[in-house]
């Protein structure tokens, strides 16, 4: 029994501003709110209700704005204690929370089934997309499409609920007063996300990043796993690898999906001592990584090496002049988006047979290791499996 205490799961700047968005959109339609609920993990068969307490609560004729100060848990980032602002108004932006000037058009609207027209947009301390590679494209709001879908999903129904007009338009600031100074602590600069912070997430909670934690989880799920009597598991490095390994081995899919993180090396580990096959599941980025060797694959622990990079897309059949235009890539996903645009396909056959290759080696051969790569869109761009030594 481990004497390590036990972490606490915290909440993401998504579902934090998808609560603030909730709350704005009640209280705009005449309901005295102090605190909203959202099922978490989003879209979960396993959800449950969290609540958020609403703060600096402000109304107007056809506006209203509150916000919800982010909990991280026990593992806080950048963005923890901070308050992720919304405001909803009526066919216009409501008084002092203007948009920042993304792009024309402005807005990302979006009808509800119920006929409510909804537009979301950053505002203060919401960064702005410059570069190319990232989930949100080149000059919108930093705001990824589950934290948008969150957004938008918890304005719709709390305007159903609260009975508004089905022809009415709803436009939301999302904001964050103190996100262009909490900014400086994140790689958003770098990556191109300029003037704020980011809302991110994939299921509106975070995990807190101890090893400990991560290590414990990983060794557990596979015990269940093989008590159950499944002979392989699949690996995934976040929720979107895992959730597209589930559905493309829904047989495992129940009690044989390993959340590991960026604890690479050791998942293999534990696999093979308990002698149970692997299935690694992951998008460009992460396969770029392990395929260099970097079996523990934070950003903290293993940058991705564009020379590296460059070198093995050599390999893979580009010309040096076709590999060398990468190293002006923002990200890997948009080295991965612009091999697609190209059709150099082979280039991610290529590079599943390595990370295939470099996680036997980890393993020595003592189990059978299959990767499959997605792209962004859960869609399989190659597929390979390496036998255990002795397997025909």
């Amino acid at each position: 029994m481990s004497d390590q205490p036990k972490l606490r799961h915290g909440y993401t700047t998504g579902s934090t501003a998808a609560a603030a968005a909730k709350g704005a959109t009640l209280l705009l339609l005449g309901r005295e709110v102090e605190k909203v609920s959202l099922l978490l993990p989003w879209n979960s068969s396993g959800a449950k209700a969290v609540e958020f307490n609403l703060v600096n609560i402000k109304k107007g004729k056809g506006w209203a704005s509150c916000g919800v100060v982010k909990d991280g848990g026990d593992d806080p980032d950048a963005t923890h204690g901070m308050e992720l602002r919304a405001s909803v108004a009526f066919g216009d932006i409501a008084p002092g929370a203007s948009r920042i000037d993304h792009s024309e058009p402005t807005g990302y609207p979006h009808t509800d089934s119920s006929g409510i027209e909804i537009e979301v947009e950053g505002g203060e301390g919401v960064g702005r997309v410059t570069r190319k590679g990232l989930a949100a494209s080149v000059g919108s709001p930093a705001i990824n499409p589950v934290p948008m879908e969150m957004i938008r999903a918890s304005v719709a129904a709390s305007a159903s609920e609260a009975g508004c007009d089905e022809r009415a338009t709803l436009k939301v600031v999302i904001s964050a007063p103190e996100g262009a100074e909490r900014a400086k602590r994140t790689m958003n600069a770098r990556l191109g996300i300029i003037g704020g912070i980011s809302i991110l997430g994939t299921n509106g909670i975070v995990v807190p990043m101890s090893t400990a934690a991560w290590t414990g989880t990983i060794d557990a799920t596979l015990d269940v796993a093989k008590a159950s009597g499944a002979v392989r598991a699949i690996l995934g490095f976040g929720r979107t690898s895992e959730r597209a390994g589930q559905a493309l081995f829904p047989e495992l899919a129940d009690n044989a999906a390993v959340l590991m993180g960026d604890h690479v090396g050791y998942a293999l580990d534990a696999a093979a001592e308990r002698k149970m096959d692997v299935i690694v599941v992951g998008q460009f980025a992460k396969f770029c990584k392990l395929a260099a060797g970097n079996f523990a694959t934070h950003v903290s622990d293993s940058t991705l090496d564009m020379s590296a990079l460059e070198k093995m897309l050599i390999d893979g059949g580009l010309t040096p002049e076709e590999a060398r235009a990468t190293r002006h890539a923002n990200t890997a996903r948009e080295v991965c988006e612009r091999l697609l645009e190209e059709g150099r396909t082979e280039l991610f056959t290529f590079l599943a047979h390595r990370v295939a290759d470099r996680a036997v080696e980890r393993v020595k051969g003592a189990i059978s290791v299959e990767v499959v790569l997605f792209d962004y869109s859960s869609k399989v761009l190659a597929r390979i499996e390496v036998k255990a030594r002795g397997e025909a």
